[in-house]
């Protein structure tokens, strides 16, 4: 239940630095992490992962230790297109040009972005516990804004959000986190203690806030122009959730993601948002399947 003889890198990838574990043998495989976290949440399957693919775990620009460039006023460094680009970069620097795609929260969103601006690039693509963007926008209701307060506080002109984070860190943390099915009980203390470090290097809590602040505006954008000319995902797409989490409970997901992909399977799974630590050895077991199916 560790990275045990994965390798850590860094790429410089266009201008701003993506820091990742690398490690295993097999077809290459990309890991991208959500909110507030790093590449830390795969400790539980990475092992079991290395023995089958040759896998990159990445901190997403703006967490973890990868770089968090400075923004403008459309949001566009953290756009989930630039986002997308990084970790392109990352797998073309490794000399993978096409690959496998496993993300989970923020980074399943970096990942649709992905196959939809670099469709050559994504073999088979498993987005855990998301909505389609717009389509979680657009059904805002009391029960999910409620649920997902921290969409609307981190979306909200800077320095507020900032320094009402920044007051107390770990307090965002412990609520955001510890506020779903298993409370904090999934994740392990060397684990939650990354996550906590994180948030509080420089520039971490107003990078992770550009991030959204993207996602309810530049990125909303892109997804209409996808829309509007027709476009979908057009590798096979395997969406994952948990039962006990927001997405069974306000939204179809295997419907909306219909709406957008054209080769969509899925399933809810017995547990909540943070899967690859609830769930690791089901996890592993749909990713073998999943990823492997093409395989001779």
């Amino acid at each position: 239940m560790s990275f045990g003889d994965y390798e850590p890198f860094r790429v410089d990838a266009g201008g701003v630095e993506i820091v990742g574990m690398k490690g295993g043998d097999g077809p290459p495989l990309l890991l991208m992490h959500g909110h507030p976290q790093t590449h830390e949440i795969w400790h539980k399957c990475a092992g079991d992962l290395a023995r089958h693919f040759t896998v990159f775990a990445t901190d997403l620009r703006g967490y973890g230790a990868s770089g968090k460039p400075k923004s403008d006023a459309r949001h566009t460094p953290y756009s989930k297109r630039a986002m997308a680009a990084d970790q392109v970069a990352v797998m073309r620097h490794f000399g993978f040009e096409r690959f496998l795609v496993c993300a989970h929260d923020r980074g399943a969103r970096v990942a649709h972005r992905m196959a939809m601006d670099f469709p050559d690039a994504v073999d088979r693509l498993m987005l855990l516990d998301i909505a389609p963007t717009l389509a979680m926008y657009e059904a805002t209701d009391r029960a999910f804004a409620t649920a997902y307060f921290h969409w609307f506080l981190l979306i909200q002109p800077s320095p507020l959000p900032e320094l009402l984070i920044g007051g107390n860190p770990n307090a965002y943390i412990d609520r955001v986190m510890g506020n779903r099915h298993a409370g904090l009980a999934p994740f392990a203390p060397h684990a939650l203690q990354a996550y906590r470090d994180a948030l509080a290097s420089p520039g971490a809590i107003f990078a992770m806030c550009e991030d959204y602040r993207a996602s309810a505006s530049i990125d909303l954008d892109h997804d209409r122009a996808d829309l509007e000319r027709g476009l979908k995902v057009a590798c096979p797409l395997r969406v994952l959730w948990g039962q006990e989490g927001v997405i069974e409970q306000c939204f179809d997901a295997l419907d909306e993601w219909r709406r957008v992909a054209r080769d969509v399977s899925g399933r809810a799974l017995p547990c909540g948002h943070y899967i690859p630590e609830e769930k690791p050895d089901m996890l592993l077991a749909e990713m073998l399947a999943f990823f492997e199916a093409d395989a001779p």
